[in-house]
């Protein structure tokens, strides 16, 4: 990742405890055979917050619960999370055990209930074992030296493969300013919210309404332009703490310095949206899909979407194969009007369409593209206006069948 401004710094080994006053750790209650099932993280002091969560009409209980508590007052300290069961489709009982897992936690750290979020994430339709969450709530070592944010980001986990955190530093109003995250996310992505979890957190001095429009904005560019599999969850959300420790200024678009912090949120959110397409379920590339020349850029991101959600596009480049039509064709069928003449493909560096035909190039250098390159880019110039996105998603391997064939074994 890197920062278009000179007052960014990418933190190396940053996290979502990179910000002053924030801390995180896991443990193992039993939801997961041999995993750590129990995260969470605090804020030292009430943090304005945000959050968006999935569109699935079928929204999860923890969801339900935590947009209470973000409606109370717009203000969060603390984040539980379980993996291992997603307490989703569970009736009254799934929402009474989430009201309940809330009222534990805000309990164990003293804290108000409706300053306290709830996250699961898991198999659907299953009853929460609420003796298991009982006994690892009250398990949770009473001082954050005994936390670690490591065992937080491994806790959040399901089918991935890998952790997902990213941090920045800014310089604003000559003061630092840190923005951290943790993500998870493998399978079931297709967001406008997807199963995808995302928690940033900022010491920036923002006000809660501000913050809300920040964090759409931010979402909209990155987390809800990745595709694994099409499917869009009942449990995703991201939320946004900001605790307002670095003492700068209280940030809102008129400030001269709103642009860094907007560009250090959206480089967040885009590393973390990356790396959950990186780790799509059984893949073995990450794609990465920039539209130009249309119409808007929502027009843009309709149409990157549609090549980079294109299950005969993700097996193409998992077979190292040239199949520049399923691109095109995955283009016309995203419902913006194209001009077929008007437009330019390239496979990474190869131009192998030019106004809607095929140009000249070698079919053994482009195969060798695709085998030896982890990331691969396709790039589309549609010739309409000055629109721009850029979409992830990632390839479609057997290994996904496989996967998800024994999930719940």
């Amino acid at each position: 990742m890197k920062g278009k401004s000179e007052k960014i710094k990418v933190l190396k080994d940053g996290s979502v405890t990179s910000p002053m006053g924030f801390h995180a750790g896991g443990l193992f209650c039993g939801l997961r055979k041999k995993r750590l099932d129990i995260g969470w993280l605090m804020s030292e002091v009430p943090a304005a917050a945000a959050g968006v969560f999935t569109v699935n009409q079928f929204q999860a209980a923890p969801l339900l619960v935590t947009q209470e508590s973000l409606n109370e007052q717009g203000i969060l300290q603390g984040i539980i999370v379980n993996s291992g069961n997603a307490n989703a489709c569970t009736g009254l009982k799934g929402l009474e055990d989430a009201y309940e897992m809330r009222s534990l936690f805000a309990g164990k750290m003293a804290i108000p209930e409706y300053t306290a979020a709830v996250v699961s994430t898991g198999v659907i339709g299953v009853p929460l074992p609420m003796e298991k969450i009982f006994d690892g709530i009250h398990a949770i070592p009473s001082t954050p030296m005994q936390w670690n944010v490591n065992d937080f980001e491994l806790a959040i986990l399901t089918t991935d493969t890998c952790t997902k955190h990213a941090a920045a530093e800014l310089i604003i109003d000559g003061k630092k300013v840190h923005i951290g995250g943790a993500a998870k996310g493998s399978g079931m992505i297709h967001p406008n919210m997807a199963t995808m979890l995302g928690f940033v957190t900022t010491d920036a001095n923002i006000d809660k309404a501000t913050l809300k429009k920040a964090l759409s904005q931010a979402v909209n560019k990155t987390f809800n332009q990745i595709t694994v599999d099409g499917d869009t969850s009942t449990n995703d959300m991201v939320l946004i703490l900001a605790n307002g420790l670095a003492e700068n200024q209280l940030l809102s678009p008129s400030h001269p310095e709103w642009d860094i912090f907007m560009e250090g949120l959206e480089e967040i959110c885009k590393e973390l949206a990356k790396k959950i397409a990186r780790d799509g379920e059984g893949a073995t590339k990450l794609i990465e899909v920039i539209v130009k020349g249309a119409q808007s850029e929502e027009a843009a991101k309709v149409i990157g979407k549609s090549v980079v959600g294109s299950s005969l596009v993700k097996s193409a480049i998992f077979g190292k194969d040239a199949n520049w039509g399923r691109i095109i064709c995955a283009a016309g069928y995203g419902g913006i009007p194209l001009e077929l003449e008007k437009i330019v493909l390239h496979l990474g560096p190869y131009e192998i369409v030019s106004n809607g035909q095929s140009s000249p190039f070698s079919e053994e250098e482009v195969k060798a593209y695709l085998e030896k390159n982890e990331s691969i880019q396709i790039q589309l110039d549609v010739g309409d206006g000055s629109g721009e996105s850029v979409s992830w998603g990632c390839d479609l391997t057997y290994d996904y069948v496989r996967i998800n064939a024994s999930y719940r074994t």
